[in-house]
């Protein structure tokens, strides 16, 4: 495995996670998924479709997302909204991410490196 496929296999690694709590964060103002796709690009997040609508399929089960049909347009769409417990969940993750990242700058040397 050259360099650059082994760099891409750890940021897809890294993504992975880092999706959730975007998703979670970018859904308190409802969306649905293709809209969510560009909102998370734009923000230096991106992801693709076939992670995007599992996951918010996931979340939705697991009460994080509650989720409701547009069909005042000519093509219906299932708008996502993040839950009371899906909102709270995020800020817990915010949370950890920030003590994670204190402890790589640590490991570093700090965030000037």
């Amino acid at each position: 495995m050259d360099e650059t496929e082994l760099l891409a296999l750890h940021l897809q690694e890294l993504r992975r996670g880092t999706v959730v709590v975007a998703c979670l964060l970018a859904l308190r103002t409802p969306d649905y998924g293709y809209a969510l796709l560009r909102r998370l690009d734009d923000a230096g997040v991106p992801s693709d479709a076939n992670t995007i609508y599992p996951l918010l399929r996931r979340l939705e089960e697991r009460g994080l997302l509650t989720s409701a049909w547009d069909t005042g347009e000519s093509r219906p769409r299932k708008f996502y909204r993040t839950s009371d417990a899906g909102s709270a969940l995020a800020d817990r993750l915010l949370v950890e991410m920030d003590r994670l990242t204190s402890g790589l700058h640590a490991l570093t040397g700090g965030p000037d490196r």
